[in-house]
């Protein structure tokens, strides 16, 4: 009888270590969901990889000097918010973009083939590879202008500084990827990027 109750107890506590041990996993895996999180420091570069283009933080902003490349986080997201302000420092045909839900850039090209929330003079915010996914009229020349932008599965919706702009539907590619901030300064003159901020959504 002394063995049995024994042995009972002990089964008992491996079982309670397993379930304590399963909601530790748990609560590490997910330690970071739902958390808003600074994608950029405001002081150095670190969690991004610069390609093909020159980057530096300048007076607590992200800056693109120079280059037609990538500024790309290392990490990949799948569903997430990003929310993220810009200036173009140009005074006319402005172009830049940021790019999201990519895996890979094609070989000898510069940038992937989608899908990229435009910067463009005229179609700012406008992301081409999804239908509906078109405004105007929200941003301000010359100034900073702050975009959210929420990704769920094949949807996708975007505020600009405060007002919805989209709502659209038609995602396509791999589920998670990159987040790049693109550089064409040749074209697009230089542009600046601060408050960059990642909530994942799973």
């Amino acid at each position: 009888m002394k063995t049995s109750r024994v042995f009972r107890s002990m089964v008992v506590l491996v079982v309670m270590a397993l379930v304590s041990s399963c909601a530790c996993l748990k609560t590490q895996k997910d330690s970071t969901e739902g958390k808003r999180l600074a994608l950029f420091d405001g002081t150095t570069l670190e969690g991004w990889t610069v390609l093909k283009c020159e980057a530096i933080v300048d007076d607590g902003d992200l800056l693109l000097v120079a280059g037609n490349g990538l500024v790309q986080t290392q990490e990949q997201y799948g569903d997430f918010i990003l929310e993220f302000e810009w200036k173009a420092l140009r005074q006319d045909r402005w172009d830049s973009g940021v790019y999201f839900r990519y895996d890979s850039v094609p070989a000898g090209q510069p940038w992937p083939a989608q899908h990229q929330v435009n910067l463009l003079k005229g179609q700012e915010g406008n992301v081409s590879s999804l239908e509906g996914a078109r405004s105007e009229g929200l941003t301000r020349d010359g100034q900073w202008n702050a975009f959210k932008l929420t990704v769920q599965g094949t949807k996708a919706s975007l505020e600009i500084n405060g007002r919805p702009a989209w709502q659209a539907d038609g995602l396509t590619g791999p589920e998670r990827g990159f987040i790049a901030l693109q550089a064409e300064v040749p074209g697009g003159g230089q542009f600046r990027f601060r408050n960059i901020y990642l909530t994942k959504l799973n």
